[in-house]
């Protein structure tokens, strides 16, 4: 296995007009200082805005089909019901609600996250949870007080492009694992951890997504959980997981956390997917030595996270049936996810395949050689239908054939138009490579784009 480069310095320039302005009233030859607006750090070379979030300004058009983003379906949630509750605790609690907490979070929350993870077979102490602004704000966190510079990360491929962001941002090398359908496959992971053991590097952790992969949609096979965690505890690798789906399953089947077998698994979870997104209440589950670092961490980041939501996650915990909530979350999904299915078999031309989630918010679709899938989105959007292409969840170029598919948001006839839309564009880019042959693909550039709500 090859590894990727470690990060270049960053090529930071000034505009080509300020530049041939300063250096020609400095002289030929003079060397002009940087402006110190100019004077970034190294780490935000990994830095980039995502190339396609320009497009999703347009595909959030009423008349654009959007099958990228992973936003949660929140018509189901009471919201008169919560109405209610934002005015209560206002009313009792606003004191408190509106003034600075902990930085480790609401104590009654801790207690409360500790009975939902209960639900995957992990048994905690309210002690050992963070929460965070997100789960991506814990990740982030993680990998600021673990990963120096040029430090290895073993990755799922491909994998979340809002880990694959901050590991950039701190200058991580990411090493990708192939999945198939049953996930993760120790075999390769093996293999990556041999190798690079022979190379004497040790990676800081494994980031993996066990259940209903965020892009490709599958689940970690039970009998590979053992042998994954296994395979991390013999190479002196810790584990890091990512859990926000995995109550989301279409068959009522709850899957063991890994952090059931393991207590040394940092566990990451969030109500974002099981509750409502724009709440912004995750949390960081890790052992005493780690929690101490990570609430220093959250402290320098934010002071601390908002009191006012997390009481009303916790006041949502309290008074309603968050588990008959997640049941009706699930069975809206199914819904969607057999429509999009059902048009995919229906519409989609010969060469494309794709997986059957059963659980989650994505179909990971791939598609004929020779069709690139992200030169192909503006064309897409402009026949008003938007996904998310395959490139942008892997940290060295590849999944120019893969793309994601999200059915969580759009109603069910709005996902079978989207997939006869993407149809139609993929037969026409198919009729391109017959006539003119695979084209000559751009050299694969390395780095990775900053998460949007596009993208998560």
């Amino acid at each position: 296995m090859t590894l990727p480069d470690r990060p270049q310095q960053p090529d930071v320039r000034r505009s080509a007009a300020a530049a041939a302005a300063q250096a020609a009233a400095a002289g030929e030859g003079a060397v002009v200082p940087l402006a110190p607006t100019e004077r970034f750090a190294t780490r935000t070379a990994g830095m980039t805005a995502s190339e396609i979030r320009a497009l999703f300004a347009v595909a959030s058009r009423p008349e654009v089909v959007s099958l990228a983003g992973g936003m949660p379906n929140l018509a189901a949630l009471p919201l008169q019901s919560l109405a209610r509750e934002v005015a209560e605790l206002v009313d009792v609690d606003g004191m408190s609600a509106l003034q600075y907490g902990s930085a480790q979070g609401v104590p009654q929350l801790r207690e409360q996250i500790c009975e939902v993870m209960r639900e995957e077979g992990i048994e905690a102490d309210p002690n050992d949870v963070v929460v965070t602004v997100g789960s991506q704000m814990a990740l982030d966190l993680l990998t600021r007080i673990f990963v120096d510079p040029g430090d290895v990360v073993l990755a799922e491929g491909p994998s979340y492009v809002g880990a694959l962001g901050s590991f950039a941002a701190y200058q991580a090398r990411v090493v990708h694992v192939a999945m198939d359908e049953h996930g993760l496959v120790p075999e390769l992971l093996h293999e990556a951890l041999e190798s690079l053991a022979r190379q004497e590097i040790v990676p800081k952790f494994l980031y993996t997504i066990p259940n209903f992969h965020n892009p490709a949609g599958v689940t970690l096979a039970h009998e590979r959980r053992p042998r994954i965690l296994e395979l991390c505890r013999r190479y002196g690798v810790m584990v890091v997981e990512d859990n926000p789906y995995g109550m989301l399953g279409f068959d009522g089947e709850v899957h063991p956390a890994l952090r059931s077998y393991d207590p040394d698994v940092l566990y990451l979870g969030s109500f974002s997917k099981t509750f409502a997104s724009g709440l912004r209440v995750g949390w960081a589950l890790v052992p005493p030595l780690v929690r101490d670092r990570l609430v220093l961490a959250a402290e320098s980041a934010t002071l601390c996270p908002p009191s006012f939501t997390q009481m009303l996650v916790s006041r949502y915990l309290s008074h309603h049936d968050w588990r008959s909530q997640i049941k009706t979350f699930s069975e809206n999904y199914r819904e969607r996810r057999d429509a999009m299915l059902a048009a995919l078999e229906t519409y989609l031309p010969e060469g494309c395949t794709w997986n059957v989630p059963d659980g989650g918010f994505f179909v990971w679709l791939t598609v004929p050689e020779g069709v690139d899938t992200k030169a192909m989105l503006p064309r897409a959007v402009t026949a008003r239908v938007a996904y998310a292409s395959g490139t942008g969840f892997y940290a060295d170029g590849f999944g120019s054939r893969q793309l994601r598919l999200s059915f969580c948001f759009p109603t069910p006839e709005r996902i079978t138009e989207g997939v006869r839309r993407l149809a139609a564009v993929l037969e026409a880019e198919m009729e391109v490579v017959r006539t003119f042959g695979t084209p000559v693909r751009p050299e694969l550039t390395r780095g990775t784009q900053s998460p949007s709500p596009d993208t998560t």
